[in-house]
């Protein structure tokens, strides 16, 4: 038996808020999604997690994609890419690379079988699949519930999972902070990541952030050693947008100018004593 599935992915602003899905029935479905995030991203993390959720039955697994990256990554780019060190073929670094590394070790020993279809066109379980996602990536936007999906199990049982935690949560013990406060924190991180400033970054950021640095590249919470902007000289960090997303998070654009200028928007959290970290982070520099 072969077990047919539809895989998607959607980024609102790409990037921006982003859900995926997968889809076999109404009964075996999963999504989730991230709070900032690219349609690439979106992609792979489905087809990744369906991967990962079916990783226990020995059926063939045939999935239907609408993206022809997530196809070509992965039976065609991948086994090169890891070949020369996880670099592409004009010696740039492979992107979103911590999650193709994951398909690639997914990908082992299972039999896998790829179809495209064109996108919006009625196909039944891309569509299934499209709106899971879309409605993932509009939950991190809006910041209400994630509808998670029953999941997949071995023998035809789809017992629902645990809901994903979300940035999103509210957490009533925390007080409403000013918008200053987040801003003035957004500032300490910019000057104390790579320069010696007052603050420790790690206090700043939350355990388990994640960031895309200038180069693309996705960075976890082990990687404090090197900001994930470019060198340049006389940075100069500016707060240029603060935004209240829910009660205990905000969005923050910053600018850094010197003989190069970045954006730098991130999204904060409070927790439970009330401190406000950085939580996700994206990194664009301009020439």
């Amino acid at each position: 038996m072969t077990i047919v599935a539809a895989a998607d992915g959607s980024a609102l602003g790409n990037p921006g808020p982003t859900g995926w899905a997968w889809f076999v029935d109404e009964g075996c479905w999963r999504a989730g999604g991230f709070a900032h995030g690219t349609n690439n991203i979106g992609e792979l993390s489905a087809v990744l997690d369906l991967l990962q959720q079916t990783a226990a039955t020995d059926e063939a697994l045939h999935i239907i994609c609408d993206s022809t990256y997530v196809i070509n990554t992965i039976t065609k780019w991948m086994a090169g890419w890891k070949r020369k060190g996880w670099r592409k073929g004009d010696g740039k670094p492979v992107l979103n690379l911590e999650i193709i590394k994951a398909l690639d070790e997914a990908m082992v020993g299972r039999e896998v079988s790829f179809e495209w279809v064109k996108g919006h066109t009625g196909h039944p379980l891309n569509e299934a699949a499209d709106q899971r996602a879309n409605a993932a990536a509009q939950a991190f936007k809006s910041g209400t519930p994630l509808a998670t999906g029953p999941g997949f199990a071995a023998g035809g049982e789809h017992p629902p999972l645990a809901e994903q935690p979300s940035l999103w949560d509210d957490d009533s013990t925390v007080p409403e902070r000013d918008e200053d406060q987040v801003a003035a924190a957004a500032l300490d991180l910019l000057e104390a990541w790579g320069r010696g400033g007052r603050s420790d970054p790690a206090d700043l950021l939350h355990g388990d952030w994640s960031g895309i640095d200038h180069m693309g590249h996705l960075r976890r919470s082990d990687a404090l050693t090197e900001p994930p902007w470019p060198d340049c000289d006389d940075l100069s960090p500016e707060v240029i947008r603060v935004e209240r997303i829910s009660a205990n998070v905000m969005f923050v654009v910053a600018r850094l100018r010197g003989d190069r200028e970045c954006l730098v928007s991130s999204w904060w959290q409070a927790g439970r004593d009330g401190r406000w970290r950085a939580k996700f982070l994206q990194v664009t520099a301009r020439s």
